[in-house]
């Protein structure tokens, strides 16, 4: 059974810094692309980053771009989000998912098949 499970999230004051991992099992994760969404109360769900499955493509939204970084170990079946300088309005639940391509990825809700089940992350003095 295919699932992502992401960890990471915690309480950070602005201006820190977190990890968030997510975990992919019952497939090889290496040939699909892995997105990072996040939504905030109120707000619709939002593509903030993804890899491709070759990690040859990556995409940010303009609001993290230059403070997040993507990245992915294949051999352990997980996809990172770096995240600096962290403002407030980085308050979110943050999720991955997952879709069948290789060559590149995508940061539309739609285009994606599998979902992890949320980490919570508050920037907050």
């Amino acid at each position: 059974q295919l699932q992502l499970v992401e960890s990471g999230g915690g309480l950070v004051q602005p201006g820190g810094s977190l990890r968030l991992s997510c975990a992919a099992s019952g497939f090889t994760s290496d040939y699909y692309a892995i997105g990072w969404f996040r939504q905030a109360p109120g707000k619709e769900r939002e593509g903030i980053s993804c890899i491709s499955g070759s990690r040859d493509s990556t995409n940010y939204a303009d609001s993290v771009k230059g403070r997040f970084t993507i990245s992915r170990d294949n051999a352990k079946n997980t996809v990172y989000l770096q995240m600096n300088s962290l403002k407030p309005e980085d308050t979110a639940v943050y999720y991955c998912a997952a879709v069948g391509l290789f060559r590149l990825c995508v940061l539309e809700n739609g285009a994606y098949d599998y979902w992890g089940q949320g980490t919570q992350v508050t920037v907050s003095s």
